[in-house]
């Protein structure tokens, strides 16, 4: 199949799970068009079956903001019709589901038949587009989509009960390569940031409100109140001024316990070395970060919000607390640490991380490709 897919380029997680599922097709032999207004943060290297396509976006001073969406629906037709597409594949419905629909109807108007599929991936969903202002572009987008999924089940829910969705929405959720993200040694890394054998904790994230950050670090207090550990921040975001003063003031009175890494790009070496992860969100729509922990054998504490029980399983792969409860964040996390019982959620992270293996989930998207043109091919007859 030729298959044209839309996604944000940056560090967010719907941005790399669409880098990361085409990268994963042409390696099976797809052809892969990638349509964006620059090149995906994933997308290091290339092969005979993957393109990107930047769209182009001209400032005139006319517009106060640059109309990426119409520029972005242009350059979809464009590809459209010189790569010969069979599908497209949009991630994160706002605005790529109302250009990708504006794409489809004029490509029709030129004897060009292409269907599109929308996948939901949380925010796109929970924050941005249950705003009033774009609600009704959302819901009628998301309406003329010729396939939807979401990456989970709490956020198929969640869709259903904030829009009027006239359509199946099927759940398939987010995967890990697990040949990419495995446990590596790096023993000297881990030495070098504990030198006494302390235990480490870790997260990552885009230091939004939502993700809780502040709460990671009252965690990692209390912890250490019992149990000589460090932490590290992987990331950045809006958040991380005030959660490096936070650290200051509360959490790294002793020196180095804390450290702000910012954004990295082999985060699987940092997760390699790391004996539990926090996450602390008040929702998640599944949990991608905690998910690339569990694949490095790295267990976790995460809230019981959104999507994340249906990866995080309460007392095997980590433990599930309430968002807020930083006792029982707490208490799971010693838990975890106790070396009698650590060696047992390292394996049983592993174990639950390689449900999503990618090669699990990608047959799913293409059964679901194949049979959306075959749908669409029908109301053509």
């Amino acid at each position: 199949m030729k298959i044209g897919i839309v996604c944000y380029p940056t560090y967010g997680g719907s941005g790399v799970v669409a880098t990361e599922l085409g990268k994963a097709l042409a390696k099976e032999g797809h052809e892969i068009h990638f349509i964006t207004y620059s090149q995906p943060t994933r997308l290091s290297f290339f092969n005979e079956n993957l393109y990107y396509h930047e769209v182009d976006i001209k400032p005139y001073p006319l517009f106060q903001y640059p109309p990426y969406e119409i520029a972005l629906a242009s350059k979809m037709v464009d590809v459209a019709k010189h790569e010969e597409l069979d599908i497209f594949h949009v991630h994160y419905a706002v605005p790529h589901a109302s250009a990708a629909y504006m794409a489809r109807e004029i490509l029709k108007s030129e004897g060009y038949h292409i269907p599109f599929i929308t996948t939901l991936h949380g925010t796109d969903i929970t924050i941005v587009g249950k705003d009033a202002s774009l609600e009704p572009v959302v819901t009628f987008s998301i309406n003329q989509s010729n396939g939807i999924t979401s990456v989970s089940d709490d956020l198929r829910k969640d869709t259903l009960s904030l829009f009027n969705i006239q359509k199946d929405i099927k759940v398939i959720h987010n995967f890990i390569d697990l040949k990419r993200f495995k446990k590596q040694k790096k023993d000297h890394f881990k030495t070098a940031i504990c030198p006494n054998g302390e235990k480490l904790i870790v997260h990552t994230s885009n230091f939004r409100k939502v993700k809780r950050v502040e709460d990671v670090v009252k965690v990692f207090c209390k912890v250490r109140e019992k149990i000589p550990v460090k932490l590290l921040l992987v990331g950045d975001g809006p958040e991380r001024s005030h959660i490096e003063t936070l650290s200051r003031d509360i959490a790294c009175k002793d020196g180095d316990d804390v450290r702000f890494l910012g954004k990295l790009e082999a985060v699987e070496e940092v997760l390699s070395v790391s004996d539990l992860f926090l996450m602390t969100s008040e929702k998640e729509s599944f949990g991608l970060a905690a998910l690339e922990a569990m694949a490095c054998e790295v267990p976790v504490v995460s809230t019981n919000a959104g999507g994340l029980p249906e990866l995080n399983k309460d007392g095997d792969s980590g433990y599930l607390c309430d968002v807020g409860d930083i006792d029982a964040m707490a208490a799971a996390a010693l838990k975890i640490l106790d070396d009698q019982n650590l060696p047992g959620f390292k394996s049983r992270a592993l174990a639950r991380a390689k449900k999503f293996d990618i090669k699990n989930i990608l047959p799913k998207y293409e059964e679901f490709y194949r049979h959306t043109i075959e749908e669409f091919k029908k109301t053509l007859v």
